[in-house]
């Protein structure tokens, strides 16, 4: 098995044991590896291992992470519902309870049956399966819409009465983006030629897709990439309106934008005149080839099958590379309807070898012969809209739901055989990229839901988020321990980042899933900042995992997990650089959720005690943000978004604000 620890990094404890003995891999329980493990040891039984000793490869390593990061989901589903039984049990029959599941250990022992299966039959037998019980609601990770927890509504806090400047021209983010012109598109193209590359150019800018978008979100077979060159070789242009030809241009456009928004990381400032020309003659290249495969997508809406669904997926991540939100996500919902029809009938549609389904016609799209890697593709397009939608849900809370997120619970994690990189190495590195970012959506979605949703969140209930606070950080630090040694990351203390120690080496995946972690650690502990701010009289809770200690005053406990969150908050701007996946697919996200964070820290700042816990490296906050926000705008090119630049507005007046609050104190 291949084992990526970078040389001269510690090795990290394993959370699970590489090997379970043969009595708790037949029972399908968790073995910690010892001889006897403890689960033998308490039964009295004997405890062996070696039946499948030589047996583990690529698909184990894979299976490992699914069963590692699923097992820690399950495990908070457990905990919290115990918290929230104890907490609510004065709340009526009628209440809506949490997206938290009622049965964990049945549903945990379900699912690795499933993976088991998984292992030694196809993917295309199963699915959403009418036998299949119909999942408990809380199961499922759902963000429910009208939450809390938005920049918009943190702008509405009370304690920024006093910065009438900040609200004085605000426009709502939907009425401001349903206000922007329409995309145009050519009605035709002046230059068909220009869709003619040379074979150098495709490869140049398919790998560039593989190696960025399709590292991300991996939906894209080498079947279907070497389809794509073959397309473009012959010339799209002559090509008829098919998904297929649709999404060899959606896929030469990505690519390009991935060529757009790569190399800036590491790059402290802008690019140089050249790279700038370089970067502005791919986002044109990538804007032709877009603008070709619009019009052909009504194909796309109106076939049924998983490259159509991948089509349209494929055209919202260019929607939020053009950080057009409201376009992104009418596509992210009609994509996530299609895969849903799709999984829903997945058994019920006959086999590759039914006459019924057998034609002469060559033109017959593929996906029509429904096999193991077309169900596989449609279960990952599934999972990418999943985090793309609860993404823009997390800013956008009154758009309604695809439904997506509330049978995601029926859905089996993608660890199917797909081949989408050369590389094996790549392609099990992806794959266990796209768990963590999946595992990391559903815990966000499951924070929002239980601390922020409108009726029912407990973020401003004092009597019950301090438990539901702990256990969620709890879990937030599991979810941390599991990640494969790729993508480990080290959080910074604030200390540190003053003294300027640098820090272990980290991939630039590691780096963006240390901002996702900072992003939650920081909702976690916004309640505690949240009561401080109202005045409210908060119990003492000081550890940040529920344990008390007499030792520390409750005013102690209390402010230090009001600095968990500043320091989270301050962190995730300090940290935050030009990732490619963060300006391909998240800037306009992105640009709200840092003005939500400036606009936290502002709101701390004018409070003396709460003051004194933010360091000044605060005052750095503010133009390291406009600097990248602006630079990514520039790179990505026009039209800038409007949302963009308002949050860049926000950004500028907080830190404003900020500085004069610092130079009142001397």
């Amino acid at each position: 098995m291949i084992d990526y620890v970078h040389a001269g990094e510690p090795a990290r404890k394993r959370l699970r044991t590489s090997h379970a003995c043969d009595l708790c891999r037949a029972r399908k329980i968790r073995c910690d590896g010892k001889d006897p493990c403890v689960a033998c040891a308490s039964t009295e039984n004997d405890c062996t291992y070696g039946s499948e000793a030589n047996s583990r490869g690529k698909s184990d390593l894979i299976l490992d992470g699914v069963l590692r990061l699923e097992t820690f989901l399950h495990k908070m589903n457990a905990n919290l519902m115990s918290l929230q039984s104890m907490t609510t049990s004065t709340q009526t029959a009628s209440t809506r309870t949490t997206s938290f599941s009622s049965s964990p250990l049945s549903d945990l022992h379900t699912h690795h049956q499933t993976l088991s299966r998984q292992r030694t039959r196809s993917i295309g037998q199963y699915g959403m399966s009418p036998t299949t019980p119909t999942p408990n609601e809380l199961e499922n990770a759902v963000l429910e819409s009208w939450h809390t927890s938005t920049t918009e509504s943190v702008l509405h806090w009370p304690h920024f009465d006093a910065f009438p400047s900040l609200r004085q021209h605000y426009i709502p983010i939907f009425e401001l983006e349903r206000s922007r012109h329409p995309l145009k598109v050519k009605s035709q193209w002046s230059d068909d030629a220009s869709c003619n590359l040379p074979e150098e150019e495709i490869d140049a800018t398919l790998d560039a897709f593989s190696q960025n978008f399709n590292f991300w979100y991996p939906t894209m077979s080498l079947h279907q990439l070497e389809k794509t060159k073959q397309t473009m070789l012959g010339g799209c242009h002559e090509e008829e309106d098919t998904p297929e030809t649709c999404l060899a241009l959606l896929t030469l456009a990505l690519g390009y934008a991935s060529k757009v928004t790569s190399r800036l990381v590491n790059s402290p400032r802008s690019p140089d005149s050249r790279e700038k020309e370089e970067k502005a003659s791919a986002r044109s290249r990538g804007d032709l080839f877009f603008e070709k495969a619009l019009k052909m997508l009504y194909v796309a809406q109106t076939d049924v099958s998983s490259t159509s669904a991948q089509c349209l997926f494929f055209t919202a991540i260019y929607f939020a590379f053009l950080r057009r939100p409201l376009q992104a996500w009418q596509c992210i919902s009609s994509a996530s309807s299609k895969c849903m029809l799709l999984l829903s009938y997945a058994d019920s549609v006959p086999s590759t070898s039914s006459p019924y389904i057998q034609s002469s016609n060559t033109h017959l799209p593929s996906p029509r012969n429904v096999g193991a890697e077309d169900e596989e593709r449609t279960k990952r397009i599934f999972w990418a809209c999943y985090i793309l939608e609860s993404d823009y849900l997390a800013e956008l809370s009154h758009v309604p739901l695809s439904g997506i997120a509330r049978i995601e619970s029926s859905v089996s994690l993608p660890v199917g055989t797909y081949h989408t990189h050369e590389s094996p190495k790549d392609e099990e590195l992806s794959s266990l990229y796209f768990l963590a970012c999946i595992s990391m959506r559903r815990l966000l979605n499951r924070v929002h839901q239980l601390l922020y949703a409108k009726d029912t969140g407990a973020g401003m209930d004092i009597n019950r988020f301090p438990s539901v606070v702990a256990e969620l950080d709890h879990q937030l630090e599991e979810w941390r321990d599991v990640l494969p040694s790729a993508f480990t990351f080290e959080v910074p203390e604030i200390d540190s980042m003053r003294q300027r120690k640098p820090s272990g080496e980290m991939t630039e995946h590691g780096r963006f899933l240390r901002q996702r972690y900072l992003t939650c650690r920081s909702v976690i502990y916004r309640p505690y900042l949240m009561g401080m701010l109202s005045g409210q009289s908060l119990p003492n809770i000081n550890d940040g995992i529920g344990n008390t200690s007499p030792s520390v005053s409750p005013n102690q406990g209390i402010l230090g997990n009001c600095k968990s969150c500043l320091d989270a908050c301050l962190l995730h701007i300090l940290n935050l650089r030009g990732f490619s996946q963060t300006i391909l697919v998240d800037t306009w996200i992105c640009s709200l959720s840092m003005a939500g964070a400036m606009l936290v820290l502002l709101a701390a700042c004018q409070v003396p005690s709460l003051r004194n816990l933010i360091g000044p490296e605060v005052l750095a906050a503010g133009h390291h943000l406009t600097q990248l926000l602006e630079g990514w705008q520039e790179v990505a090119g026009g039209p800038s978004s409007p949302s963009v630049d308002q949050s860049v507005h926000i950004i500028k007046e907080a830190d404003g604000f900020i500085r004069n609050v610092y130079d009142q104190d001397g």
